[in-house]
């Protein structure tokens, strides 16, 4: 019962809702105990011959009387405390999904998505049962049962009532063994839904890949094979569920036999009438449902205590990056500062960063290249506040960026990472995504900004087109287009294009660069880039290796250096000549 307690916050929060049903419940409770007591009262009468119709027109109208209050008393029950779980779900979904938009990427790395999807549906589902079947169970198994057991003794006889629920108690023993074992089954259920749901949403993102390197059947026998596990363990979990039944139809029959045996003797010694023992008859089938109710209960209370445990520890986890008392909630803009002396990812034992220091002024733009896993990335995380633990300082206009509220700093931002996620909708909705309040005149601008307008207007439906989920409907570059265009249209201080530009050809990079520069004008942007014709026009460049500043200066100083830089220039102009030559 300690999800119970567990969930007392709730309860206590809906106290007044859950004494409404409770209230009901016993309500519903006592008015079944009428129908039994006039059955017998009406056996009795056709038994001893008294027949009357007015007698028994009275007794009928009592039976339809106690069926309209049974109406009213389960509607209001069902409505205070379905509703109660409903509200417990919508609680603890929201409560849950704000937990993952707080989250920093440590976390995301520790979790899989399946995992968390399994923990917001089918764990969310069995805590909201806690408070609904849950409820109800607890409460009417213990009212129903006890008022019928005192019915039984005051309108029965007392004695017959204390011989027939002997085998009572071997019901709290099978319950409290079984409850222990579905427990531990349930938090196994749970976990290999996780699984399963994990490689369901992993082969579903990853099918093209599947497909193109012919791993259609070596997938499918993955899956199966977490399939065939899954079914196993819900198998265990439906056996030793399933032993509540047959036990509570053992108890309940042998209550039958003690019932008829003893209460037979009872009225052919004259101590009860027939009537009596048929009322005693109709309320040990009333218990039945206590009873069974027991067995349920354990279930329930069994499968949201497991979920319960499991949502908890994902809400107990705490984010590495935290805004400080009173920080500062204006907009940052200006000139930014680093001056980092070294940065280790969580986990790592190597450094990614180090000893890196320049200043951007508000208005410039600003390059970064290097080689692959130089650290290029890493510089934006931190200006994100993706991490915040690192030695040094990164400061725009003179605060230090985690002095600035998450929300002030990130709205100064307009991100294009290297991987662009777009949304299952149109691609109008898809470019304002960041500025909803935009008109048309503005999403065609920020889309001629791209260099995708013209694209766009190519399609059928023009900005009316669905993208479909992640963009599978349009290629690369296009995809790189439509996320430049949604963080252009913000007009924010600071433009970050990361890697954004790796999928468009050098006839539409130069585009998207001049109508950046247009648009841009005396706005900070930083571009991080393999290619160097995407950074050539940048103020400044920074070029990395191993974590490191190692060239810095605009693109005919590090020319002139003749270093990684012209190097990597001659080769990529090398081979862009080449390219033009075979397309001739």
């Amino acid at each position: 019962m300690g999800i119970f307690k567990k969930l007392g916050w709730y309860f206590k929060q809906e106290q007044k809702r859950y004494i409404f049903g409770v209230v009901a419940l016993i309500g519903t409770a006592l008015v079944n105990l009428i129908p039994p007591r006039v059955i017998g009262i009406l056996a009795d009468i056709f038994d001893q011959g008294h027949v009357h119709g007015t007698a028994v027109w009275w007794w009928i109208g009592i039976l339809v009387t106690a069926g309209i209050l049974q109406y009213i008393f389960r509607y209001g029950w069902r409505n205070m405390i379905w509703g109660g779980a409903a509200k417990l779900e919508k609680q603890l979904r929201s409560r849950l999904f704000w937990h993952f938009m707080e989250m920093d990427d440590t976390f995301f790395q520790r979790h899989r998505t399946g995992d968390l999807m399994a923990h917001a549906t089918n764990d969310l589902n069995a805590i909201q049962n806690v408070a609904g079947a849950g409820i109800l169970t607890f409460a009417d198994s213990i009212i129903t049962g006890g008022s019928t057991l005192v019915a039984m003794m005051i309108f029965v006889d007392w004695r017959l009532t204390l011989v027939a629920i002997i085998p009572m108690p071997l019901l709290a023993v099978a319950a409290r063994r079984l409850g222990m074992k579905l427990h531990a089954a349930f938090s196994e259920s749970q976990a290999a839904f996780s699984r399963l749901n994990d490689k369901t949403q992993e082969s579903v993102s990853g099918i093209k890949v599947i497909k193109t390197f012919g791993q259609d059947a070596e997938d499918l026998d993955d899956f199966n094979h977490i399939v065939d596990r899954t079914i196993g363990i819900n198998k265990r979990v439906n056996r030793i569920d399933s032993m509540f039944d047959p036990v509570i139809s053992i108890i309940i029959g042998a209550t039958y036999v003690i019932a008829i045996i003893y209460g037979g003797t009872l009225v052919n010694a004259g101590t009860i009438t027939i009537g009596a023992l048929i009322s005693f008859v109709a309320y040990v089938n009333a218990l039945v449902w206590p009873m069974f109710a027991i067995g349920r209960l354990f279930n329930v209370i069994e499968r949201g205590n497991a979920s319960y445990d499991r949502v908890q520890s994902l809400l107990q986890e705490k984010s590495r990056v935290v805004e400080v008392p009173h920080a500062l909630t204006t907009v940052p803009h200006s000139d930014i500062q680093y001056d980092l002396q070294s940065f280790t990812y969580p986990g790592a034992d190597k450094v990614t960063l180090q000893n890196i220091q320049f200043t951007l002024p508000e208005g410039h733009l600003l390059g970064i290249t290097g080689r692959v896993g130089a650290g290029k990335t890493t510089i934006i995380k931190l200006l994100l506040r993706e991490f915040d633990h690192y030695d040094g300082i990164i400061q725009i206009g003179g605060h230090d960026i985690r002095q600035y509220t998450l929300a002030a700093l990130r709205n100064s931002i307009g991100y294009v990472p290297q991987d662009n996620f777009l949304f299952s909708t149109d691609i109008r909705n898809n470019i304002r995504f960041s500025a909803y309040d935009k008109q048309q005149p503005a999403v065609e601008a920020a889309a001629k900004t791209s260099a995708i307008h013209d694209d766009i207007l190519q399609f059928a439906e023009q900005y009316d087109t669905l993208v479909g989920e992640k963009g599978v409907s349009l290629s690369g570059g296009q995809k790189q287009r439509l996320a430049i265009a949604r963080a252009v249209i913000a007009q924010p201080d600071i433009l970050i294009l990361d890697d954004a530009l790796s999928a468009v050809d050098a006839k539409t990079e130069e585009q998207i660069l001049d109508g950046l520069k247009e648009d841009r004008a005396g706005k900070t942007t930083i571009i991080v880039a393999q290619r160097l014709s995407s950074v050539m026009h940048a103020d400044e460049i920074l070029v990395l290796d191993g974590g490191q500043i190692t060239e810095r200066g605009n693109h005919d100083a590090l020319l002139a250096e003749n270093g990684w830089y012209a190097k990597m220039w001659d080769e990529q102009q090398l081979m862009q000549s080449l390219s033009e030559r075979s397309d001739d």
